[in-house]
C-alpha cells in the first residue's frame, strides 16, 4: 500500500499521468488476490479449475525444491480479473531503424515496451506514436512479475494456455526474480525464457511425462523457425537502412522484405497445421520485429551456460549474475562470442 500511494503521490507531477493508471491496475490486480488453496477448496469451483490450480500449488513448489527459484509468497494466491489480458504493451521503433524507443520506470529501468491496463488507453498511446512516425506494435499479456515487489498472484488470463505452456510461463516470471538487469530488456527475457525451457523439461521429467516434452519442443520448433525467419529479415531491413536511399525507395524495399517475412510466417505456420495468432496475422513493421527478437535474443547462449554449468541451476544462476554484473558494452560483447566458460567456473571478465 505504501508503494502504491508513493506512485500515486509521483504521478501527480507526470503530465501523461501514466503511473497513475498502473498504480490503479496493480491495485486492481492485487485486491482480487484470493489464496490458491481456499479457491480450490470453494465448492463453487470448478472442478477443472480447481484441478489446473492444483497443478500449479504442485509446480510452484518444483520450482522451489529442483530449480532453486524464489521461495516466497508469488503465485501463491489466484485472482480472477475477468478479461483475456493483463496487460496491453505498446513498442515503438523509428520508421527506418530496428532500435526500439526506451522508457524508464523507477522498479523495472529502462525497458522497450510501456503496459496499459486497459486495452483502449494501449491503443490511444500506439496513436499518439503512429503521428510522430514510428512503427508501432499492441500486444496483450497473459502475465508479468513485479520482480517480487509485491506477491504476485496467478491471473485468470494465464489460465488460457495449455497446461505445460503454464508451467512453463510461471518458472519463466519467478526467473525474472532471481536475476534482472536495468536496461536490458533481452538479457532479461532470454534469461527468463531459458529457465522455463529447462524448468519445464525436468518438471516433465519428474512428473512422468518426459515424452509431452517433445511435443512442448515440436511447438518450439516451429517457434524457432519463425525467429529464424524474423533475424534473417532484420538483417536484411538493417542493410536496407544503411543505403542511401530516398524515401520513396526506403519505404518500397522495406514493405517488399516485409510481406517476403510475412509469405514466410505463413508457411510455417502453414507446414506445422497451426493458426497464427496476435501480431503474426496482420500487417508487420519495425515494432513487431522488434517485440520478438526481445524473447528470443540470447536464449542459445544460455542454453550453452547451462551445459556448461552440468545443468546444475545454483551455478547456472550464478553465472548469469556474473553476466548481470558486467556493464552493457562488454556483457553484449560476451554473449555475442559466446565465450562463456568462465563464468560458469566462476572467473569473470572486467
Amino acid at each position: 500500500m505504501l508503494r502504491l500511494s508513493i506512485i500515486l503521490v509521483l504521478c501527480l507531477s507526470n503530465s501523461a499521468c501514466f503511473y497513475m493508471q498502473a498504480a490503479a491496475g496493480q491495485w486492481q490486480v492485487l485486491q482480487k488476490r484470493e489464496p490458491i488453496n481456499e479457491v480450490i477448496d470453494d465448492p463453487e469451483t470448478s472442478p477443472a479449475l480447481a484441478g489446473r490450480l492444483q497443478m500449479l500449488v504442485e509446480a510452484r513448489d518444483f520450482s522451489i525444491e529442483q530449480l532453486g527459484l524464489p521461495d516466497n509468497k508469488s503465485y501463491r494466491s489466484f485472482a480472477e480479473i475477468g478479461r483475456d489480458y493483463v496487460v496491453w504493451n505498446v513498442i515503438a521503433a523509428p520508421e527506418f531503424s530496428l532500435q526500439p524507443r526506451q522508457w524508464c520506470f523507477p522498479v523495472a529501468g529502462c525497458v522497450a515496451y510501456r503496459g496499459y491496463f486497459a486495452q483502449p488507453d494501449a491503443e490511444k498511446a500506439a496513436e499518439r506514436l503512429s503521428r510522430k512516425g514510428f512503427d508501432v506494435a499492441v500486444g496483450g499479456v497473459a502475465a508479468y512479475s513485479t520482480l517480487g515487489k509485491f506477491d504476485d498472484p496467478i491471473l485468470s488470463s494465464m489460465l488460457q494456455w495449455r497446461d505445460h505452456d503454464l508451467v512453463a510461463l510461471l518458472f519463466h516470471e519467478l526467473a525474472h526474480q532471481v536475476v534482472y538487469v536495468k536496461d536490458d530488456t533481452a538479457f532479461n527475457e532470454s534469461f527468463a525464457t531459458a529457465v522455463e525451457q529447462f524448468g519445464l523439461q525436468r518438471w516433465l521429467e519428474v512428473t512422468g511425462e518426459a515424452g509431452a516434452y517433445t511435443q512442448y519442443l515440436d511447438r518450439r520448433r516451429h517457434r524457432d523457425a519463425i525467429s529464424e525467419a524474423i533475424v534473417n529479415a532484420r538483417a536484411d531491413l538493417e542493410g536496407i537502412y544503411q543505403l542511401d536511399l530516398d524515401v520513396t525507395e526506403m519505404r518500397a524495399r522495406k514493405q517488399q522484405r516485409l510481406q517476403q517475412l510475412a509469405a514466410d510466417i505463413h508457411a510455417i505456420a502453414d507446414d506445422a497445421g497451426i493458426s497464427l495468432l496476435g501480431w503474426m496475422s496482420g500487417d508487420l513493421n519495425n515494432a513487431h520485429l522488434v517485440s520478438t527478437a526481445l524473447y528470443e535474443a540470447y536464449v542459445p547462449q544460455f542454453k550453452t551456460l547451462f551445459d556448461t554449468c552440468q545443468r546444475d541451476f545454483d551455478c547456472f544462476y550464478a553465472a548469469a549474475a556474473r553476466l548481470a554484473d558486467l556493464d552493457r558494452e562488454t556483457r553484449d560483447r560476451v554473449l555475442a562470442t559466446g565465450n562463456l566458460q568462465r563464468f560458469a567456473r566462476g572467473t569473470d571478465e572486467k
